[in-house]
C-alpha cells in the first residue's frame, strides 16, 4: 500500500504544481473586479451623506477595514484549504478547479449568513470597550486581537499547520480582556473577560476535535456495514477520477463543507467590521437604517409591551440613579441587583420613547446616534444574561414577550451590510486561492500512512460539514481546521490505515499553543497601542 501510495504522489505533485488555467482566472478576475466595484459603490452611498470637516475618520475606516480583510484573507490559506484536500488527493476534482469552486460556495454560506456567530464572539469583550468603540482603547483592542490574530495564523500556515483561525481569534480576545483589566486602575469597575460566554465557545472549539474524530470513524465502519461497493473503500488508482456516483458524494461532501466554512467562519471578521464601521462612521453604521416603518410600529409595539411585562419584576423599594451605568454594572458583574430591573424598564421606556420621537431610525441625529445604540445594546445583553440566568421567574408568556421584543431590538444593532459580506467572502477566496497548497497537502498525505481512499474523504467531509452547521445554527463558532483534520485522523484509525504521529504531535501541539500564544500576542498589542495612543 505504501509503494502504491508512493508511485502516485508525482502525478499528485504534477497537478498542484500547474498553473490555474485561463478561463479560472478569467472567471475569479472578474467575480473579484465586480465585488469590488458594488463593495466600493455601497460605501459610497452609505458614506454619501456624512459631512466630515477632516479626513482622518476615513483614514482609520481604511486602515482598519484592511485589517479586519486581512484577516480574512489569512484565514482563507487555512480552513477554506481545508475542504478542498479530500477532492483533490481522491482526483474527483481538479485543484485549480476545486478551489473555485469551493471559494464559490463559500461567497454563498458568507452571503446566507445570520449574524449569529458574530455577534456571539463580539459578546465576550469587555462591555465597556464595545459601548466606547469610537475611543483610542476601543480601536486598541480591534486592532490588537486582528493583528495578533494574523502573525499566528500566518505563522502555523508557513509551517503547514491547519491551526484553527476560530481557536485564534477565541485567544486574542480573551488576551485583550485580560490586559484590559489589569491596565485598568484598582476598583475603576473595568471588565475583563466575559468567562461564562468564553467558557461556552471554549468548550465547542475543545470538544468539536473530539466530535470530529470519533464520529467520522462511525461513520466509515457505518458505511462498510450498509454499502457494499468495494470501490467506495478503495484509495485512487492513478489520477483517474472515481466512478460516478463516489465523485458525485465527495464533490456534494466538498460543496457542504465549504458552503458550512462560508457561513461560520467568515462571521469571525464580520462582527469586529462591525465594531470598525460603527466606531469610525457611526451616523451611517450605528444604527440599522433599512428597518421599515412597518418594523419600527411593531418594535414600539413590543417595547410597550416589555415595559409592562418587566414592571412586574421590579422591586417597590429599587432605586436606580444611571440606569444604563446600572445596566453596564450588571452585564460586566452579572450580579443583578434590586435596582437591575427598574433600570432595566427605565432604559426600555427611554429607547422607546427615542425611537417613536424621530419615527425612523434613519431619522435620529447623527449626535444621539451612538447613544441610542448603547442604550440598545445594554438592554438587549441584559435581557439575555437576566433570562439565561434564571435568577428572575419569568412566565413562559412573559419570557415570549421579552424575546419577541430582544428580536426587534436587535433588529436595529445586530445587523451587517450586504457589502460587508461580499468584502468578507472576497478576502476569504483571495486568500483561499493564494495559499491553499500547504494545508492541503498536510491533510491529504500527512496524517494518515496511507493514500486517502474514497470512503475516508467522505467521511471526515461529512462530518465536518454537519458538525459546523449545527453550530452555526447554536450560534457557536467551530474550527473547520480542527473537525476536518480530526475527522482524516479518525477514518484513518477506523480504516487500520495508520496515522502519521508526527503530524498529529505537531498539530496537537499548535491546538494547545494556540490560544495561550493568541492570549499573550493581543494583550501585549493591546498594552502597545494603547500607550502608544496615550
Amino acid at each position: 500500500m505504501a509503494t502504491a501510495a508512493t508511485a502516485k504522489i508525482p502525478s499528485i505533485e504534477q497537478k498542484l504544481s500547474r498553473n490555474p488555467g485561463k478561463i479560472g482566472m478569467i472567471v475569479f478576475g472578474a467575480a473579484l473586479i465586480v465585488g469590488l466595484i458594488y463593495t466600493v459603490l455601497a460605501m459610497k452611498e452609505d458614506l454619501g451623506s456624512i459631512h466630515a470637516t477632516s479626513a482622518a475618520p476615513f483614514i482609520l475606516l481604511g486602515v482598519a477595514l484592511f485589517t479586519a480583510l486581512g484577516f480574512e484573507f489569512v484565514n482563507g490559506f487555512h480552513d477554506t484549504a481545508n475542504a478542498v484536500a479530500t477532492v483533490i488527493y481522491t482526483h474527483s476534482m481538479e485543484p485549480h478547479i476545486a478551489v473555485v469552486w469551493s471559494g464559490m460556495w463559500n461567497f454563498i454560506g458568507v452571503l446566507l449568513s445570520t449574524g449569529t456567530v458574530a455577534f456571539g464572539i463580539i459578546s465576550l469583550l469587555p462591555v465597556e470597550l464595545i459601548l466606547q468603540v469610537s475611543s483610542g482603547a476601543g480601536f486598541a483592542m480591534v486592532f490588537a486581537l486582528l493583528i495578533a490574530a494574523i502573525i499566528w495564523n500566518l505563522g502555523t500556515w508557513y509551517l503547514g499547520l491547519p491551526a484553527s483561525s476560530s481557536h485564534t481569534m477565541v485567544g486574542s480576545i480573551i488576551g485583550v480582556g485580560i490586559a484590559n483589566q489589569l491596565m485598568s486602575p484598582k476598583g475603576s469597575g473595568t471588565s475583563g473577560v466575559d468567562w461564562d460566554q468564553a467558557l461556552k465557545v471554549g468548550k465547542t472549539l475543545l470538544v468539536s476535535p473530539v466530535i470530529g474524530f470519533g464520529v467520522a470513524a462511525l461513520l466509515l465502519l457505518l458505511c462498510k456495514v450498509l454499502i457494499k461497493d468495494k470501490r467506495l473503500y478503495e484509495a485512487p488508482v492513478g489520477t483517474e477520477p472515481p466512478p460516478f456516483w463516489i465523485r458525485a458524494l465527495l464533490i456534494g461532501t466538498c460543496t457542504g463543507v465549504s458552503y458550512a466554512h462560508g457561513s461560520n467562519d467568515g462571521q469571525k471578521g464580520m462582527g469586529l467590521i462591525m465594531l470598525i464601521l460603527v466606531g469610525t462612521v457611526p451616523t451611517a453604521y450605528a444604527l440599522n437604517h433599512a428597518v421599515s416603518p412597518s418594523q419600527t410600529a411593531d418594535f414600539l409595539a413590543s417595547s410597550a409591551q416589555a415595559q409592562q411585562v418587566v414592571s412586574q419584576y421590579v422591586n417597590p423599594n429599587a432605586l436606580s440613579g444611571d440606569a444604563r451605568a446600572d445596566l453596564t454594572d450588571y452585564i460586566r458583574t452579572k450580579d443583578l441587583k434590586d435596582g437591575t430591573m427598574l433600570a432595566l424598564r427605565q432604559e426600555i421606556n427611554g429607547v422607546g420613547n427615542e425611537v417613536q420621537e424621530f419615527g425612523l431610525l434613519k431619522n435620529v441625529p447623527s449626535n444621539r446616534m451612538s447613544n441610542l445604540r448603547n442604550d440598545m445594546y445594554v438592554v438587549s445583553e441584559t435581557l439575555r444574561l437576566v433570562q439565561k440566568s434564571g435568577k428572575t421567574q419569568f412566565t413562559a408568556a412573559d419570557e415570549k414577550v421579552l424575546a419577541n421584543y430582544k428580536t426587534h431590538i436587535d433588529l436595529a444593532t445586530k445587523f451587517i451590510p450586504t457589502w460587508v459580506k461580499v468584502a468578507v467572502a472576497l478576502a476569504l477566496g483571495l486568500g483561499t486561492m493564494i495559499g491553499w497548497k500547504r494545508i492541503v497537502v498536510t491533510v491529504g498525505e500527512k496524517i494518515g500512512k496511507d493514500h486517502l481512499t474514497y470512503a475516508q474523504g467522505a467521511a471526515a467531509e461529512i462530518t465536518a460539514m454537519a458538525t459546523i452547521m449545527t453550530a452555526d445554527t447554536l450560534g457557536l463558532p467551530v474550527s473547520t481546521t480542527h473537525v476536518l483534520s480530526s475527522g482524516v485522523a479518525g477514518a484513518m484509525f477506523a480504516n487500520h490505515s495508520g496515522i502519521q504521529m508526527g503530524t498529529v504531535r505537531s498539530l496537537a501541539l499548535a491546538w494547545v499553543l494556540t490560544l495561550p500564544v493568541a492570549m499573550l500576542l493581543s494583550g501585549s498589542l493591546f498594552w502597545v497601542f494603547r500607550h502608544f495612543g496615550a
